[in-house]
């Protein structure tokens, strides 16, 4: 996939030493959602072509992914896609509305719709982010490492039993206790499908892969022990056992669990590299749940983004005092919203780096 022309050597390499545990230049920032919204060019590229089709369009989604880079003095960039792109491959339809966000028509609302599930050649129809992730690292000259991601199982699963985005993921919870073994199949089938587009990403060229279960926060302690982490486990250990068997050299990877700090000491054992944090965690009492041999990425507030620009940059730097500049990648503890100011991302990104 990666053709024959070698990538060029990579300049600003401080992601992957805070996610292996080096000694770094400075503290490493960058932003879920650094491609998107806030950006008028993101805006303006938007007016000409609908969402999924900059997704699928290597060139646009490249652009897309650069964007960001033209502006601010990031540490990496994120391929733009959508953690939807997995239901769409298994033969679904998602639409990307105006006001709304995804939508998905044709829920999977009972265990006989599974059927309708296509995982047989799911890989194929997702070939499209490969392509982008190859062109991309071209176009980013080494400047800095590109990630790639994907959604978490128990998160697509919801989008996809509640036919959208849900503040209760009240008819996917339902699944839990009428359907479970069912669900079981169904986290299964989602994992297999996510573990092949992760080794797809790594091979097209991906530098590190981050996992969003941005649906955990609807999950008690015990149910996410239950019906997340067991398939968060296995993404990690198939992943690593397919990409050492062909001799392929690993990735960090990233777990980022949104709402489920309560579980920060079991997510520090399933061998990711990386452990985001969602702003409500006490960077300290992070610390003391994952020992000292894990990376931890976040956490600001997305809507301290908002502030005036003396106190972003004051938050900022006593964010980065509280991790450390050891095993941190600062980061938002969630996607940024599109409303912020752009000038708040150059607060933040300078505030980072002059922070120790």
């Amino acid at each position: 996939m990666k053709g024959d022309k070698p990538f060029p050597p990579l300049k600003n390499d401080n992601l992957l030493r805070a996610a292996r545990g080096e000694v770094v230049d400075r503290v490493p920032v960058w932003v879920m959602r650094q491609a998107g919204r806030y950006l008028p060019e993101f805006q303006e590229l938007r007016k000409k072509h609908d969402f999924f089709t900059v997704c699928r369009t290597p060139e646009l989604a490249c652009e897309v992914t650069m964007q960001p880079l033209r502006r601010f003095d990031l540490d990496a960039s994120i391929i733009f896609s959508d953690i939807l792109v997995i239901p769409q491959a298994l033969g679904l339809t998602v639409e990307m509305h105006a006001g709304v966000g995804p939508v998905l028509p044709q829920p999977i609302r009972t265990p006989e719709d599974l059927k309708r599930l296509t995982p047989d050649g799911a890989l194929s129809r997702l070939m499209y982010v490969g392509e982008a992730i190859t062109m991309m690292r071209h176009k980013l000259d080494g400047r800095v490492p590109l990630i790639g991601f994907t959604g978490a199982p128990w998160t697509l699963l919801g989008y996809m039993i509640e036919g959208g985005g849900s503040k209760t993921m009240s008819k996917a919870k339902a699944w839990l206790n009428e359907y479970p073994e069912d669900t079981k199949l169904f986290l299964n089938l989602l994992t297999d499908a996510i573990v092949d587009y992760l080794e797809m990403q790594v091979q097209a060229g991906a530098q590190m892969l981050q996992i969003f279960e941005s649906s955990a926060e609807h999950l008690s302690k015990e149910e996410f022990l239950e019906w997340a982490v067991p398939y968060l486990r296995r993404i990690r250990n198939e992943l690593v056992d397919r990409l050492t068997k062909k001799v392929i050299p690993l990735v960090p990877l990233t777990l980022f669990a949104k709402g489920a700090g309560h579980s920060l000491k079991e997510q520090s054992e399933l061998g990711y590299d990386v452990i985001g944090l969602d702003w409500t965690v006490d960077p300290i009492e992070a610390r003391k749940e994952v020992g000292p041999n894990i990376t931890l990425q976040g956490n600001l507030d997305p809507q301290d983004m908002y502030r005036d620009p003396e106190e972003l940059r004051t938050l900022t730097t006593e964010m980065v005092h509280k991790f450390g500049k050891s095993r941190y990648i600062a980061n938002l503890g969630h996607g940024i919203t599109p409303q912020t100011p752009i000038n708040s991302m150059e607060v933040l990104v300078e505030a980072v780096h002059k922070a120790l």
